[in-house]
Formats: structure tokens, sequence, C-alpha cells
């Protein structure tokens, strides 16, 4: 875990989707924390400055600061609500960790030598179909990402969250539920051009 990054928040008192309009309307951030040995603490923040944070897609996967009214608690963020033209904030929730407890949180994937690849080279197509996996670890060991390489997978090959290379003490949730559950991560498709090149 490289960098933690801080999050600043007021305690809000009223509930309710005017006052909640009424916060969004004057540029703030309606959001909760909850979780822990605390009870759920209701906050705003500041729209602009949750943008900042929310493009860096490391924010997703860290331990995050929240500072609230000078108390600051050590949270991951657990649910964004955008509008459904995706710009605006609509609310934000964060859950409460503890440096002793496990922490489940999506991590993004980083595909790597796509255009190296085996299946590529010869004319195939690389098929995500994950493009973050969830995994659950000490908030310590949290990665910011994993990567996922690309180099070896042959037209007609997959790459599945079993062969995943996952940093120690990391575990893929969906793994925990049995063998059904190891989805594709990635797959190397013939093209219909390199089809057209195959004999017969």
């Amino acid at each position: 875990m490289s960098s933690v990054f801080e999050f600043v928040a007021n305690n809000r008192e009223e509930v309710g989707k005017s006052v909640a309009r009424s916060f969004r309307r004057n540029g703030l951030v309606p959001a909760v924390i909850y979780g822990g040995e605390g009870l759920p603490q209701l906050l705003s923040l500041n729209h602009n400055e949750v943008i900042k944070h929310l493009n860096n897609e490391a924010v997703y996967s860290h331990v995050l600061s929240i500072s609230v009214d000078g108390k600051v608690e050590s949270a991951v963020l657990k649910d964004v609500q955008r509008e459904p033209a995706g710009v605006k904030i609509l609310h934000l929730d964060f859950l409460r960790v503890n440096a002793s407890q496990q922490v489940k949180v999506h991590v993004p994937l980083h595909f790597i030598n796509e255009e190296k690849s085996v299946g590529v080279k010869k004319g195939g197509v690389a098929t995500h179909s994950l493009v973050d996996v969830e995994v659950s670890s000490l908030p310590a060991n949290l990665p910011d990402y994993i990567e996922v390489d690309l180099a070896g997978l042959d037209v007609g090959q997959s790459l599945h969250l079993t062969d995943l290379v996952l940093p120690e003490g990391v575990h893929v949730v969906a793994l925990s539920q049995g063998v059904d559950h190891n989805l594709p991560v990635v797959s190397i498709l013939a093209s219909r051009a390199s089809k057209e090149d195959l004999p017969g």
C-alpha cells in the first residue's frame, strides 16, 4: 500500500431527500461512515474535492483517512452513487476498517503485454471479461491494482481468477465460493480475419 488518501468531511445532522438535494445544490456530497465499533455517522464533503479523489483509481482499493471535524478514522470506500450521466456524485458510503481485521475491496486489473501476446500476434483479439476483482486481505496488504500478463496467451486460451498472481495475504473472494466461481478474466478470441486465414 503506497499512499493514504484523506477525505475531509463535516458532520451533518439533517436527513431526508430534500436535505440531500439542498446539500448537492450547495456543492456538497452527502455521505455516511459505518462499521467497526462506532455508530453510523452522517457526513458531507466538498463535491469538487471528491471528484479529484475519485479520478485516481487507487482510491477504490486504498485505506482512506476520513477527517471529520478534526477526528481521523480509517475507512474504505464501499459505494459511490452517481447521477445517470455519471458526472455528479450523489452519495458516498465509507466502511471503517481495523488494521488487524480482513477487509473486502474491489481492486482494478491492469492488463499488460496485450500487443505482445502470442494470440494477438496471430491476429486474435483480447476480450476482457473483468476489469476489477473483489479481494480480501488485511488493510496493509491491499494492492493498488493486480497485473494480468497476456504475453503467453494464445488464440482460444483464457486466464481465469485462479491464474491471477496475487500479493501475499491477498485472496480472491469469489474463489472461496468454490470452483464454479473460477471466472474467466481475459480470453484471446480468433478474429474474423484470422479465422479466414485458417486452413480448411
